[in-house]
């Protein structure tokens, strides 16, 4: 063998070329790869690649302030202070960490060790009852940079304590935070409301406006709710640089700033709301002791300028105790809230529908006289009774039914001033049903039901509360629809005096009453005057709204007569009403202040003289409440209190509507809330005018 045999060589061509062709493709995939990442997918890996070094920061806005007309505060932000750990910031010796630990639990009461971190048992910020060791585990495997509650809502003692011992101890701090604040307190809850964390099922909506879940507030209740939007504010945006452990090194771009809440003030005067609020109660109280058992369990008063629609007192009895949602809804307040019968969350001014009773006879009162049923000088008997025939459908034979009349000896002979004075049920029947040759055809329903809208029934009274409530004006095809039945005769007569399927809020009871007060005008329900800018201007000032003027406005409609069948309006075809009808029906409401139902309030109530005028109402109803306490007997059923006034007689600057569940009598009960809130008004004005006497 020569030695050139052992330079030759030895592998396979095709075996050189595999490991070539193999080298090419791994060279090839990994140039590939590198090209797809750096190259196609550069622009999103960088972006992957900024995001993790950059964080977006969430600064929170002030939320708006809420003010009374006369600058009293209802709803404000206060300083809550938090202790705080950071665990990033600890000492590195376990025993001084432990010293720490020690020396917290003694200021704060907080214990060192508590119930162990688990899927069972998370730690809530706020919350929880886990120790300080837990919750500085909690914060050192989430966040390590970011403050961890160990105690909120700590007092100002205290905190000043930790700010001066931050330095000997690493970590520890103060956290200030913004809590709302009610001074009103349950005096004004149900018109403002209260805050609550954003509710898992809208956090993508919350989100999508800057606000940040587990921190941020919105409200639950009331204008905390409707004004949400305009109270919050915009949340302040900044972007920072951070480490891989999350702590921030520098500040990004520009910073978007917060921008704080507008302010609202209210229409409301705390004086007369807290007056209101202490006559409603008393009276109700004094009801429950007189007969020796808790026979009224929830009661409304609402004032109002009848010239402008400025809601000057409304209150909701039962309310409750709003600052206590201050920092947390707690579970066992809101269950106990929620399970009273009497409901004290709800509004009950504009958010409960009730049979609104005698008080709605001013509808009635207006349609009659304007379409000419009766005359003002028109006289009417008004026996106990009237029997009429009960009639489902044009030739129905009928069947006899008896109406009786709230005076069972009766009140003989009326006239239309005199009949709206003593609130006679048989009269109004008569006037709205027709009754034989006396009254050969009455209001009926359909033109009964476009009257009530005229006045204010039957739709949202657009106060800007989220609970309102339009109520219900029956007509023919509503009861056919809802109930499976034809219209009968009897409906109309009990729908004229507010009973049956009529259905109200207390504010559109006040609505029709200040309508007729203000000359036929309906003006829009208004509860906030102004809305403010944060350095106090004006951003939207106060303008009456006055929806129309049924002396002027073509808003009632004619229908063809087919009571039983529908309500089919005439197309093109409306009305208005006469001015001296709505003066006649002033002088009925006049007349029962000086010799009708409430001639014996007037004289006990009233200390300035009033020349009022008013209506009452006594409205039978059966809800599940009175039917479990067998209340509800054939013939015999309970009733609530209705009243509903203004002053002066000849130049209303305040109309007043009390309402009391279950009262009984309206004069008896609801009267003389409506005529002291009427005096606690203008006592508020004498002092106001003695002030400003230079």
């Amino acid at each position: 063998m020569n030695g050139s045999s052992y330079t030759q060589n030895q592998v396979e061509r095709w075996r050189i070329l595999a490991f070539v062709l193999v080298l090419v493709l791994t060279f090839g995939l990994y140039a590939g790869r590198l090209f797809w990442l750096q190259i196609v997918q550069g622009t999103v890996y960088t972006l992957q690649a900024n995001d993790n070094r950059t964080a977006t920061v969430n600064e929170p806005a002030p939320r708006g302030v809420i003010y009374d007309r006369n600058g009293t505060v209802l709803a404000r932000n206060l300083a809550s202070y938090n202790a705080v750990v950071t665990a990033a910031d600890l000492p590195d010796d376990p025993g001084e960490i432990q010293e720490i630990y020690r020396n917290l639990s003694a200021l704060l009461g907080v214990p060192v060790n508590g119930g162990e971190l688990s899927e069972d048992n998370p730690f809530v910020p706020c919350i929880s009852n886990h120790g300080i060791a837990e919750i500085v585990l909690y914060g050192d495997t989430s966040t390590p940079f970011t403050p961890v509650p160990i105690k909120c809502d700590i007092d100002r003692t205290t905190a000043m304590i930790l700010e001066e011992k931050a330095q000997d101890w690493p970590g520890v701090g103060v956290e200030i935070q913004p809590i709302r604040d009610y001074p009103t307190g349950e005096i004004t809850a149900s018109i403002v409301g209260f805050l609550g964390p954003i509710p898992a099922s809208q956090e993508a909506e919350y989100r999508a406006l800057g606000l940040l879940p587990n921190r941020d507030k919105v409200g639950y209740a009331g204008l905390e709710l409707q004004y949400q939007d305009l109270l919050a504010g915009q949340n302040g945006l900044r972007t920072v640089e951070v480490d891989v452990a999350g702590a921030e090194l520098q500040t990004l771009g520009v910073i978007q700033e917060a921008r704080p809440g507008l302010n609202l003030r209210l229409t409301l005067d705390t004086r007369l709301q807290q007056a209101a609020t202490a006559i409603v109660e008393r009276e109700i109280n004094y009801w429950n002791n007189f007969l020796g058992e808790i026979q009224s369990t929830s009661g409304v008063a609402i004032a109002m300028n009848p010239t402008t629609g400025e809601v000057l007192a409304m209150v909701s009895y039962p309310s409750y105790e709003n600052n206590r949602m201050a920092r947390l809804i707690p579970a066992y307040y809101y269950t106990q809230l929620i399970e009273d019968p009497a409901n004290p969350l709800l509004n009950h001014a504009v958010g409960d529908v009730l049979p609104a009773g005698s008080v709605f006879k001013l509808v009635t009162a207006v349609g009659a006289l304007n379409e000419g049923v009766v005359t003002p000088d028109q006289v009417l008997e008004t026996p106990p009774k009237i029997t009429i025939s009960e009639r489902y459908f044009a030739n129905d034979r009928g069947t006899p039914r008896d109406f009786v009349d709230w005076n069972k000896a009766g009140f003989g002979r009326l006239s239309f001033i005199d009949g709206l004075a003593n609130s006679s049920n048989v009269y109004f029947y008569k006037l709205g049903g027709g009754y034989q040759d006396e009254v050969p055809e009455g209001l009926g329903v359909c033109r009964l039901g476009t009257y009530a809208r005229a006045l204010g029934y039957g739709d949202y009274p657009g106060i800007g509360m989220p609970e309102e409530e339009k109520g219900l004006i029956p007509d023919p095809r509503w009861k056919r629809i809802t109930h499976g039945e034809s219209w009968s005769t009897g409906d109309t007569y009990i729908a004229s005096v507010g009973q049956g399927f009529v259905l109200a809020t207390p504010l559109q009871v006040l609505m029709s009453a200040a309508t007729i007060a203000n000359n036929g005008k309906l003006m829009q329900p208004q509860i906030v005057r102004e809305v403010l800018d944060s350095e106090g201007n004006v951003v939207k000032p106060f303008t009456p709204i006055m929806k129309w003027d049924i002396t002027k406005d073509p808003v009632i409609q004619e229908y063809y007569d087919t009571t039983l069948r529908g309500c089919e309006p005439i197309e093109g075809q409306t009305k208005t009403v006469e001015p001296w009808v709505i003066q006649t029906v002033q002088a009925g409401m006049r007349r029962a202040v000086t010799n009708g139902t409430l001639t014996k309030i007037q004289e006990f109530y009233s200390s300035f003289n009033l020349t009022a005028a008013g209506k009452t109402g006594t409205a039978e109803y059966c809800d599940k409440y009175a039917d479990a306490r067998n209340r509800c007997i054939p013939g015999n059923w309970p009733s609530h209190a209705w009243t509903v006034g203004y002053a002066p007689y000849e130049t209303p600057e305040i109309a007043v509507v009390a309402f009391v569940y279950n009262g009984n009598e309206g004069s008896s009960v609801a009267g003389p809330i409506v005529w002291q809130i009427m005096n606690a008004y203008f006592e508020l004005k004498t002092i106001d005018n003695a002030g400003a006497t230079p």
